[in-house]
């Protein structure tokens, strides 16, 4: 791995937990290697580390030390054959990155299973069955007059529709089978769909009348039997959806919600009282929250609760599933990139965006 790549996986002990989720976000990589100041490996730590220590009440400014795993696999530099024997290590402890030291215990190099594998990329996924849902049906009042011509789901995003965007990325975390809930200019979206050809189910479901946010996934009560899916048709959430369902499974979830962390700034100073009284004050403060994607995994008895064609938001699908499960509805924190590309403001940026990267 190249210096300059292994300089952005390191980090100090003393870094916050906040500034470790943006290294991971800006790398692109699951795991960062905790370093002492004259560079010596002391820890690993990894995205489920992090999750763990926000579930367990960490605050974001906490340190990384405390999450911080003090026991990691390593190979030292000098050793013969150190990509084979590094690749035996990854098969054995099911690891994707091994770190090199030197003599003196400092990080002078990393092998990824890319560098092993010769390849580029996510490694190839295993089909997953989990269906998913996406809502579809929506008018897209927030694109006007965009959607006056277009149905949302068929906006551009680059060089194909937002929701095909949305398929192919989850296509390529291994899900192969979309349900779509159909509504405003449904007819619109069947015959795209029924002239291109992909890797891909496709099926539709139609609401009779505009059923809100959640309502239409009613329409699937009798089809969907295991966990699944549930997603806007109009964000873009860049996770780790093999890890979610992991996450999801282990707790036991009825319904797991993808939360997405957000800094938000406050443009002016904040008073802090006390029975009326002044404590302090904290000019234009940087406040940490984690936002509803829009995206969820659930399992099907929770669709128990819509009635069938029935309207339905869900946020009053969570308080309902909430209520009847209080220790199985859960949030997965992500800091992945997350665009709500229903707004014209963050579909503006999320095109800026991609042509950067593109370029």
């Amino acid at each position: 791995m190249d210096s300059q790549k292994v300089k952005s996986l390191t980090i100090g002990p003393e870094a916050t937990i906040k500034n470790a989720m943006q290294c991971l976000n800006d790398a692109g990589e699951k795991i960062l290697f905790v370093t002492d100041e004259r560079g010596g490996l002391i820890g690993v730590v990894t995205d489920g580390d992090i999750r763990r220590g926000i579930i367990n009440g960490l605050d974001l400014s906490s340190p990384v030390g405390k999450v911080m795993r003090p026991d990691f696999i390593c190979l030292s530099r000098g050793v013969p054959d150190l990509k084979k024997k590094a690749k035996a290590l990854m098969k054995k402890h099911l690891i994707e990155y091994v770190p090199v030291l030197n003599r003196n215990r400092e990080l002078v190099d990393i092998i990824s299973w890319i560098e092993c594998l010769n390849g580029n990329g996510r490694p190839p996924q295993d089909m997953l069955g989990h269906p998913v849902v996406i809502m579809a049906g929506g008018m897209g009042t927030r694109l006007d007059p965009f959607t006056k011509i277009l149905p949302k789901p068929l906006i551009p995003y680059g060089s194909k529709p937002i929701v095909e965007h949305i398929m192919d990325g989850l296509h390529e975390w291994g899900f192969h089978e979309f349900i779509l809930v159909l509504n405003y200019k449904k007819e619109v979206i069947k015959l795209y769909f029924g002239e291109n050809r992909r890797q891909y189910s496709v099926e539709f479901v139609e609401e009779d009348g505009f059923c809100g946010t959640a309502g239409g996934v009613s329409l699937l009560k009798d089809r969907l039997k295991s966990t699944f899916i549930l997603t806007n048709c109009d964000t873009i959430l860049e996770t780790d959806y093999r890890e979610i369902l992991r996450w999801h499974g282990e707790k036991g979830n009825m319904l797991t919600i993808i939360g997405s962390h957000r800094e938000v700034s406050i443009p002016y100073g904040v008073l802090n009282m006390a029975n009326g009284s002044f404590v302090d004050i904290r000019e234009k403060p940087k406040l940490d929250f984690f936002i509803n994607t829009g995206t969820y995994v659930l399992e099907p008895e929770v669709l128990d609760f819509l009635e069938r064609g029935g309207h339905a938001d869900m946020d009053s699908l969570i308080t309902l599933a909430k209520k009847r499960y209080p220790e199985k509805v859960s949030v997965f924190p992500s800091w992945g990139n997350w665009f709500d590309i229903g707004k014209w403001d963050e579909y503006r940026m999320s095109l800026k965006r991609m042509e950067s990267v593109e370029n």
